[in-house]
């Protein structure tokens, strides 16, 4: 491990000085790329830098022990303590700096949520966590944009798609894909009978252009009125996009914006993330023999949390942890949840290191 970090301090130094450099400044895409790099590194750097410190108080201390001077003595044995207590943190805090980031976690992100099991409660429960993104999204001061919406007369939705920009967005939301399953008493339950229905949400990073490369000729382009709910028309002209990449057969639809122009773009914006979200898989999957995380692969099909209205109680089965705060959860306050995936991801690549 110290001689990785020791690698990485000199890389870090090179890059100080290249960066400082005028001829680099002046090729603005090689000083970004640079710039990047750099900054990542730099938590990991300060961090080490500490590290190194309290090792050399600790031996420096340690010398000192040997001075006849009480008084001298017993400073240095307090700061040989002190220091014998924060050197294996700072080791444990090198070691998660130290795990390879996942490229895609400073992306915005594309969520499509689905209506699956159980009917227009089904699509209910998709609008409820449309909601509860929506407010944790507003929390952390995000923006979000719905792209495409097919919305019941009871106001739920088979299906919504939208985006959230802000910072680390897909870092936080990323373990939120799969099948989420509700109990509880629908409205239109008059026996008061509890009802166990799905959705499926699936997270997908937004990609540029460079990185997923479309062959125009690849994608067939539909318009049409786009409709609201019950079918009646909210667009008397074909703004609606319908975009379908030949090759793989994926569609990517959009009808939220007046302009044809507006929707071709957030369709494609959809296209792309779907065709890089598959190329993604298919990498992992050429990757099985590995470790496998703990929270799951993202896989839609996975069953990843039960909302449990009469037990008030939230249940994601990929960490086994419970949170009896559901009004709480559904309003966005969704940290406790995030925070504890992240750690047991965090775990698992350990010991994956180890």
């Amino acid at each position: 491990m110290f001689q990785k970090l020791e690698e990485v301090e000199k890389r870090y130094e090179e890059l100080t000085s290249k960066i400082s450099d005028p001829e680099v400044i002046s090729k603005t895409n090689e000083w970004q790329k640079l710039m990047k790099e750099h900054s990542d590194m730099t938590p990991i750097v300060e961090k080490y830098r500490e590290y190194k410190k309290v090792l050399s108080n600790y031996e420096e201390a340690s010398q000192m022990v040997k001075e006849d001077d009480k008084e001298i003595k017993e400073l240095a044995e307090m700061e040989m303590l002190e220091a014998k207590e924060k050197l294996p943190v700072l080791e444990e805090e090198l070691k998660i700096l130290l795990i390879p980031k996942d490229p895609d976690d400073d992306k915005n992100i594309i969520c499509e949520i689905r209506g699956g099991a159980g009917g227009e409660e089904a699509a209910l429960f998709a609008g409820t966590l449309f909601r509860m993104y929506s407010m944790y999204a507003e929390r952390k001061h995000w923006k979000l944009e719905i792209l495409n919406e097919n919305e019941t007369e009871l106001g739920g939705y088979k299906e919504i798609s939208f985006m959230i920009t802000g910072k680390g967005v897909y870092s936080r939301l990323k373990f939120e894909s799969g099948v989420h399953r509700v109990q509880r008493v629908p409205d239109t339950e008059s026996s008061g009978r509890i009802h166990t229905s799905t959705a499926t949400v699936a997270v997908l990073p937004v990609v540029e252009d460079v990185e997923i490369d479309i062959n125009p000729s690849d994608i067939k382009m539909d318009v049409y009125r786009a409709s609201g709910a019950g079918g009646q028309h909210v667009n008397k002209t074909s703004s609606a996009v319908r975009l379908t990449h030949i090759p793989t057969g994926i569609v990517a639809e959009c009808q939220t914006e007046r302009s044809q122009l507006q929707n071709r773009e957030y369709a494609m914006r959809l296209l792309r993330s779907r065709l890089y979200e598959q190329e993604k898989q298919k990498r992992d999957s050429e990757l099985a023999s590995e470790r496998k995380s703990q929270v799951g692969s993202g896989d839609r099909s996975e069953k990843i949390r039960t909302y449990n209205y009469p037990q008030g109680r939230i249940t994601d089965h990929r960490i086994g942890l419970s949170i009896f705060q559901i009004e709480d959860f559904l309003n966005g306050n969704l940290d406790e949840m995030l925070d504890s995936l992240i750690a047991a991801d965090r775990a698992e690549k350990l010991k994956g290191e180890d």
